[in-house]
């Protein structure tokens, strides 16, 4: 059975002037359109492609990706409103209507917001939604501590990054734990910390500790490569080090472990130097 909004293998059935025929089972033959063929497809080959629905509701197959996909979230620009809501640009050839029903706050041509993708079971047509809250927190995290996620920024608040976990559950990451300034829209590795009892996670940015490692270490080492020196040592404040790498001072201490370990920088006083 054909999935609206969702990448689908389709066979080719057939070749028309205007682009090729899908067998879409059930929902029958469904067209792809010549300007969207990237590639000769004979008849009887399998091919992968998005399919949605046209302004006559007819089903139509792309090579197109989407920036989402039903049943994900996505940070979209609105590119027009009317009277029947705003239209997002996603990707696709056809925007993404936000009805104003499913609208926070009036909607702004220009702007960006974090919208969740979804067919909508009384049309039959692939909607968005700006209330992405009724589509989180829907069933109970199982995860364990130190299990790595993917968390997707919505903002950023007093206290931290709110965030969407694995397509399903509310995140934050506070700022007293995060070394960067992510943007909305931003998908990132994280590790949990806990599970509150609401269904919320609290999260700790970073995916696996060595990749960490890697990359402060590359860092340093490329600082101390322009600049001649780096101004950082083990005794040196989280702030300081938080300010200049933009990374815990567990994670700079490691790099520069297996800096000094390989040779490749040597500490003087408080102060990193290039290995002579």
């Amino acid at each position: 059975m054909v999935k609206l909004g969702r990448i689908n293998t389709l066979k080719v059935t057939r070749h028309v002037d205007f682009g090729v025929y899908l067998d879409g089972g059930e929902s029958g033959e469904i067209l792809m359109p010549a300007k969207y063929i990237d590639k000769p497809l004979e008849v009887g080959e399998e091919t992968d492609v998005f399919v949605y629905r046209d302004g006559s509701q007819r089903l139509v197959a792309t090579k197109e990706k989407p920036l989402a996909m039903a049943g994900e979230f996505a940070y979209l620009e609105c590119a027009a409103v009317n009277r029947f809501g705003a239209f997002m640009d996603w990707g696709v050839v056809k925007q993404l209507l936000v009805p104003f029903s499913e609208m926070k706050l009036q909607m702004k041509q220009g702007r960006r917001y974090m919208v969740y993708v979804y067919v909508d079971d009384a049309s039959d047509r692939i909607v968005a939604s700006a209330k992405i809250e009724k589509f989180l927190g829907n069933v109970f995290p199982e995860y364990r501590v130190g299990e790595t996620v993917k968390a997707q920024i919505i903002k950023r608040n007093e206290t931290g990054f709110s965030c969407i976990v694995d397509n399903l559950h509310k995140g934050m990451i506070y700022l007293n734990e995060s070394y960067e300034d992510y943007k909305p829209g931003e998908i990132i590795d994280a590790k949990v910390r806990q599970v509150r009892r609401d269904g919320k996670i609290d999260l700790t940015p970073g995916g696996k500790s060595l990749d960490r490692t890697l990359d402060v270490a590359t860092r340093i080492e490329s600082i101390v490569e322009e600049e001649g020196s780096l101004a950082l040592c083990d005794s040196s404040s989280p702030e300081e080090i938080k300010l200049r790498l933009h990374c815990s001072k567990k994670d700079f201490k490691k790099a520069l472990g297996h800096l000094l370990k390989n040779k490749k920088v040597s500490v003087k006083d408080g102060v990193i130097l290039k290995q002579s």
